[in-house]
């Protein structure tokens, strides 16, 4: 051990104590982050001459058992390795399994806290009849896949099931090029969606009819590709899915009144359909405006009876990561025609009568809108169908289908059906969101298990931008910036790179900030030009294809021509905020050196002084030199500020040896401003500058975010008018998610807020007696009470 002297002792803990702060660079490169660049995945963000990846095709024959709420099926999977490895076993997702009462999702799940449980401060925090309901319904329901047979070629294949993964055990190497076929037969009892949640299941009707929407309903290959081998991490619920491309053939037998909404194309009109229907079919495709196919007075006969009979729908679909599709008899059902690129399509719609008058209006309207204005951003949809389907699911996406939830409210006692604002918009908002995902990640195809935002994200971006398509001043934009600022100034957060089980505020971290990032980059780093061009590269380049973030930041950087790093850190890699400060200014103009215009200069400013207060105290009290006035001589005439010949003379001296340009810049007027900015955020951002002069002119001076380079925490920089500057804001359009504006102006500027005032009450607390001896209601006058609205909700969107 050795000793110091108490000295030199203090002297180390001295020196220790103000080391200087590591430099924290806010510009320093991804290239410690991102994996390292290869022929698979190049180092411009675009796929490699030597990219893979795996493919699976199907072919399903499945049976709607609508009595007892099941569904059962065969498939017939033919896997192909276009890897460059030897695989010894296969891995399949049985997403059902995670209705299983011992699932790893509702093991795994958590109660809100135990302060909430015993005293809950609002109906909003406490506990709800349908969550405990769902708690009790999960114990007892019996979910899950039925694996009844996994063969090949008539011979029994090993397997084991891992929770919502299965491994099947190959008989013998599949090797790079090969491809291996098998059966599996399989059968589950499908939830009651508004009961267990989920993103699919059946919704009852008050008239005793059923709407299913399946999917996640067959065992389905996992994705197998460069980064992570075999993407098989337990579907918990918020991690989506990673899949493989192929090719579907898919019967689908259903009791006979029922209309099918599904992925791919009918095979057999002429089977399942009438010819009217048939008709009406034909005259949609070159229609302007949606065609009913399936008229509600049609969907309210098959209501009141039951088939006893089934039919087989049969549909294929080519090149789709996956497959779903939605049956009732209750569906009225539209669809119009449009072009995508070379492509033709149906846009599609399928609801029950209470979506209506709602989903008449607008369901199939959004669906075009969202095919042209995706297509300006990305690429043409290539699929021969889009659809948009009413049921219990709130919002969720698969090729050519989605499920989307709102519609309107019905008036227990009059059976009127109307809707709110919120509803309308969060309808075509839904819509719009669910059919992008087509695009983002259906054909985009990112691996959703590990990252959550980049389906999510770039959709709800791509969507905000949809939306402002629609109409002018659509109500609250996920991309907006200005909307993203409570969120970032929360403490409950993790950066947006975080696996999608792990996420902490999932809306906020997985669709709205990465929206907002995107906004930000599109209107206030790049500009339009630029970020549509780089956007639209990386649609196009992986399209078919998996990207995984690092793809997405260098295609970004290599088609936009600029160093992002510090922006994909600070916005994706980091919790840190916008907070820009104004907190410092000093004003300068250049002196002329002219003693007749500097000296009365100096004067102006030293007759701006206040009065001190012994001055103002002691204005008329008697002074000596008044009254003996031989006391005064030269110095009381004349001050400091008084043009001696002097001051002439070295004043032309000087100029004389000044040339012509550095006398044009000792008369230029200039005003010079100093100004200290702070970043207390964290987050080093563009300034955006509103500067208004003496005149009442105003402009806008726009510095990129590497202002903040080599000094990331608080800079000094020079602003130079041609007169007097009045007011400085930073980031006057909200543009940059600034999670504080009362520090961005110069002069500050007050924060309007309103005071609410309320009513003392004073009462006696609980009054037992008049609780006692109120009248009892009878069921009429119960009856006659009028029922409080129901609250408008916007569905959750995945």
């Amino acid at each position: 051990m050795i000793r110091l002297p108490i000295a030199l002792a203090a002297l180390c803990l001295g020196a220790s104590a103000f080391a200087a702060e590591p430099f924290d660079d806010k510009f320093r490169q991804l290239d410690e982050l991102l994996p390292t660049a290869s022929t698979i995945r190049t180092a411009s963000g675009a796929p490699g001459h030597a990219y893979w990846q795996q493919r699976a095709d199907y072919t399903i024959r499945a049976t709607l058992d609508e009595a007892n709420r099941a569904i059962r099926g065969a498939e017939t999977i033919t896997y192909h390795n276009n890897s460059p490895d030897t695989l010894n076993y296969l891995w399949l997702q049985l997403d059902q399994n995670i209705y299983k009462p011992n699932s790893d999702a509702r093991m795994s799940a958590t109660s809100v806290s135990r302060e909430a449980w015993a005293k809950p401060r609002s109906p909003e925090e406490g506990m709800k009849f349908d969550a405990l309901r769902t708690t009790f319904e999960g114990l007892t329901f019996d979910g899950g896949f039925n694996i009844t047979k996994v063969n090949s070629g008539g011979r029994k294949l090993a397997y084991v099931i891992n929770r919502t993964m299965m491994r099947i055990d190959l008989p013998q190497p599949l090797k790079p090029g090969q491809r291996f076929s098998f059966e599996v037969e399989w059968n589950y009892k499908i939830n009651e969606q508004k009961v267990l949640g989920g993103r699919s299941g059946f919704e009852k009707f008050d008239d005793k009819n059923d709407l299913f929407e399946i999917a996640q309903w067959f065992p389905r290959m996992a994705a197998y590709y460069d980064v992570y081998g075999w993407q098989h991490k337990q579907f918990l619920g918020a991690g989506e899915f990673t899949l493989e491309f192929g090719d579907y053939d898919v019967e689908i037998t259903v009791p006979s009144d029922h209309i099918v909404a599904s992925t791919g194309v009918l095979q057999n009109p002429g089977s399942v359909l009438t010819s009217a229907q048939r008709d009406r079919l034909a005259k949609a495709k070159n229609a302007k405006t949606p065609v009913i196919i399936v008229t509600q007075a049609e969907a309210e006969a098959a209501e009141k009876t039951r088939a006893t009979t089934n039919k087989t729908w049969h549909f294929k679909a080519k090149n789709v990561r996956d497959f779903a599709f939605a049956s009732s008899r209750k569906f009225i059902w539209d669809a119009q025609g449009i072009k995508s690129g070379d492509t033709d399509v149906m846009a599609m719609s399928y609801y029950p009568k209470e979506g209506n008058p709602l989903w008449e209006k607008y369901s199939t309207q959004a669906v075009v809108h969202t095919i042209e204005q995706y297509n300006k951003y990305s690429f043409d949809y290539p699929y021969p169908t889009a659809i948009s389907v009413n049921g219990p699911v709130g919002g969720m996406e698969y090729p050519m289908i989605s499920f989307n939830g709102p519609r309107p409210t019905k008036d227990k006692k009059t059976g009127e059906l109307t809707y709110g604002k919120r509803t309308k918009y969060g309808l075509i908002g839904v819509i719009i969101h669910e059919v992008g995902h087509n695009y983002f990640p259906m054909i985009v195809n990112s691996d959703e298990r590990q990252w959550t935002w980049m389906d999510e994200g770039l959709n709800s971006f791509v969507q905000t931008l949809a939306q402002e398509a629609w109409e002018e001043q659509w109500p609250e934009m996920r991309g907006e910036p200005r909307l993203i600022t409570d969120y970032m100034k929360s403490r409950n957060q993790v950066p947006i790179m975080t696996n999608s089980e792990s996420l902490l505020q999932f809306g906020n971290n997985a669709y709205a900030k990465p929206a907002a990032a995107l906004t930000v980059l599109r209107e206030t780093v790049l500009g339009r030009e630029l970020f549509d061009f780089a956007f639209r590269e990386y649609a196009q380049r992986w399209k078919f294809k998996r990207p995984t973030p690092a793809d997405f930041f260098r295609t970004m950087e290599d088609a936009s021509g600029t160093d992002l790093d510090w922006f994909w850190r600070g916005w994706f890699y980091t919790t840190d905020p916008v907070d820009v400060s104004i907190d410092g200014i000093s004003e300068y103009t250049v002196s002329t050196q002219n003693p007749e215009i500097e000296k009365a200069w100096r004067k102006k400013l030293k007759d701006a002084e206040p009065m001190s207060l012994t001055d103002q105290r002691n204005k008329g009290m008697p002074r000596r030199v008044d009254a003996h006035p031989e006391l005064k001589d030269f110095y009381n005439e004349h001050d400091d500020f008084t043009v001696t010949n002097a001051d002439r003379n070295k004043f032309n001296e000087s100029q004389e040896k000044l040339e012509d340009w550095e006398k044009a810049l000792l008369a230029s007027g200039k005003h010079l401003y100093l100004v200290d900015f702070t970043n207390v955020g964290g987050l080093v951002t563009p300034l955006v500058l509103e500067i208004q002069l003496a005149s009442g002119k105003k402009y806008i001076e726009r510095i990129p975010a590497e202002v903040w380079r080599y000094s990331p925490k608080k800079i000094t920089k020079l602003i130079v008018t041609d007169e007097p500057m009045t007011s400085l804001v930073q980031d006057p359009f909200w543009e940059t998610a600034d999670i504080d504006q009362s520090n961005n102006a110069w002069p500050r500027k007050a924060t309007p807020s309103r005071l609410e005032l309320f009513k003392s009450e004073r009462g006696q607390g609980n009054d037992m007696m008049k609780d006692f001896n109120a009248k009892l209601k009878t069921k009429e006058e119960k009856a006659a009470t009028a029922e409080e609205p129901k609250k408008d909700t916007v569905p959750k969107v995945q």
